[in-house]
């Protein structure tokens, strides 16, 4: 039998890779978008159709906005393109303003305020799901579940979620919202793999923001939630990225990657994501790159995941983290 994904479960038909569009719009300033910035989104989203690619991750800070309206003039020309895809945006990420700093907002006249916004931009009348966009110290659940049946009676959101979350601060978004955060959007990759030792050790101190140790993975497979991972491809180190400092375990794994790739005739994207949703939680990844080629590199990644083995995925996890699996 096949398995399905949380979001599938719940009759919501995404794909199982989804491509992050933070790349879209040019630079993270205040310049105008331009034919350039439409194009190279174009051949992005186009890639990614063509290989199996349909759903779509924003956020309202995206390039300052821009991403989003970048989406939406293709969008508004593409006039068939939107009920065949699944949007995804997140709001709550707040940046400095006069003397006022970096800071999160899950108020409720925020998160309405942010939704409208982020409509506007795509040019659309709805979002299939919203994600608030990190913890936020000062939530008032209640103030988030006034909004969230505000945007879902008023037909502006489908669906809920998060990013970056512990199961704790999950549990009491649920506990007053009548509506179920079904995804938590998380930074996994073949490198950044904290959150697989803490579903296995015990008392080991979390080295992200995230405390991981509390069983996310057990109770998002438990609850029906979506695990979506950011940053999946670990910045390309795996994949012909330049980077400036390599450990020894890095260039083993680089090495391990390349000679997996070349036996079965993939690329080296398709190992590195297949790895990450070989794991039975069903992860989906998030493809940040608007690369075309790169989109398409990672067209073979569900069949990897598929037929990677046992002493495969073990072999790429000790490697990568220069030790065996406690």
């Amino acid at each position: 039998m096949m398995k399905k994904m949380a979001l599938e479960k719940r009759d919501i038909s995404a794909s199982r890779l989804v491509l992050g569009c933070m790349g879209f719009g040019g630079g993270w300033n205040q310049d105008p978008i331009t034919k350039e910035h439409i194009k190279s989104a174009e051949e992005a989203i186009d890639a990614a159709l063509e290989i199996g690619i349909s759903m779509f991750d924003h956020a309202d800070i995206y390039t300052m906005g821009k991403a989003e309206k970048v989406f939406g003039k293709i969008l508004k020309e593409r006039k068939n393109l939107r009920e065949n895809i699944i949007l995804q945006s997140k709001c709550g990420i707040r940046f400095p303003e006069g003397n006022a700093p970096q800071r999160y907002d899950f108020s409720k006249k925020h998160i309405i305020e942010s939704v409208e916004g982020i409509l506007k931009r795509l040019q659309t009348e709805y979002l299939d799901i919203l994600l608030l966009h990190r913890p936020d110290p000062l939530v008032e659940p209640e103030e988030v579940a006034e909004a969230f049946e505000q945007l879902k009676s008023s037909g502006k959101v489908r669906h809920f979620g998060v990013s970056n979350m512990s199961v704790s601060q999950v549990k009491l978004l649920n506990a007053y919202s009548p509506e179920p955060m079904i995804v938590n959007q998380l930074e996994m990759s073949l490198k950044k793999i904290d959150w697989l030792e803490h579903s296995v050790l015990v008392n080991q101190k979390a080295e992200t923001e995230v405390n991981f140790a509390d069983g996310m993975i057990e109770f998002s497979r438990l609850q029906n939630v979506q695990i979506q991972a950011w940053s999946p491809l670990a910045n390309g180190m795996y994949s012909g990225r330049k980077l400036d400092y390599l450990s020894d375990s890095d260039k083993q794994t680089i090495k391990l990657v390349e000679e997996m790739a070349k036996e079965k005739e993939t690329t080296n994207e398709a190992i590195v994501l297949g790895w990450l949703m070989r794991h039975p939680a069903l992860i989906q990844p998030v493809i940040g790159t608007t690369n075309p080629s790169r989109i398409r590199n990672c067209q073979d990644a569900i069949r990897q995941s598929e037929i990677m083995t046992r002493e495969e995925w073990y072999s790429l996890y000790t490697s990568s983290r220069g030790h065996k699996m406690p």
